[in-house]
């Protein structure tokens, strides 16, 4: 029988979609671990996944890591690390991230930026066959001495590391700058939301527009009330410059084969 799952949080976001009856009806008795990789998990996602597949019982490990990286660089220690649902937590053994800003200046304490590693770790890709040149402009160029994973990040009071996406994934909005991943992890907040996904438009007079695609949970009608509940959520959740432009209701959100959201 299964006793690791370990999962993107698209996956879990899709079962969580059709009710916790999909899930209760199976026997998961077997489960001692659950995992989440890939992207980003919202705070809600992670509370689901715990409750009705984990039962409350299965402590979960958010891992942030790269193909390039090897293996697991940020990750809780399962049943001794202190979890914060949506938080990748802690570094692995041995591994040194640091956040820098655009210029590269590494920035202490609780703090948002460019997630960079300090330090060679064990298992790291070495080159690109054929092509070193490539892999040195591509991971070694941006910040010099430091290998650029090419995410943001925040780091809590804690010392907790919470990955918000792709910085290539980030809106200019009026000068304003916000990662696609905390707009639609303030979305997914609303009881009715099974997914979404966030790109920006070009926009006359803001720059950049925010476009939202949204899924609903199954048996959910979309609804100009609803609409409205969700642009006034985010609004609440992020600040009034967070306004959508367009919401578009989506029956489903087009994926790569691992699961992750194709924007």
């Amino acid at each position: 029988k299964v006793n690791i799952f370990y999962t993107a949080p698209t996956a879990i976001r899709a079962i969580a979609k059709e009710g916790d009856e999909l899930v209760n009806k199976r026997d998961l008795s077997s489960l001692r671990l659950l995992g989440t990789v890939g992207e980003p998990i919202n705070p809600e996602a992670w509370l689901w996944y715990h409750r009705v597949v984990g039962h409350g019982n299965c402590p979960i490990v958010d891992t942030w890591w790269q193909t390039e990286t090897g293996g697991i660089l940020i990750t809780p220690l399962p049943g001794a690390t202190r979890t914060k649902p949506g938080s990748a937590t802690r570094p692995f053994f041995g591994i040194q991230p640091l956040l820098v800003d655009g210029d590269g200046n590494e920035l202490k304490g609780a703090a948002s930026g460019n997630l960079c590693i300090k330090h060679p770790w064990p298992g790291q890709m070495r080159t690109v066959y054929g092509d070193h040149e490539r892999f040195i402009q591509t991971y070694f160029s941006t910040y010099k001495g430091l290998y650029f994973t090419g995410d943001g990040c925040r780091r809590d009071e804690d010392g907790y590391y919470w990955i918000t996406g792709r910085v290539d994934d980030v809106l200019n909005v009026s000068g304003h700058r916000m990662g696609t991943a905390e707009l639609e992890s303030a979305l997914v907040l609303h009881e009715n939301v099974a997914e979404a996904a966030v790109v920006g438009f070009p926009h006359e007079i803001k720059g950049q527009g925010i476009y939202a695609f949204v899924t609903l949970n199954t048996g959910i009608e979309p609804t100009d009330e609803l609409q409205k509940e969700l642009v006034q959520l985010v609004r609440k959740e992020i600040g009034p410059i967070a306004s959508f432009d367009v919401v578009q209701w989506a029956p489903g959100l087009p994926k790569t084969r691992s699961g992750k959201i194709m924007r």
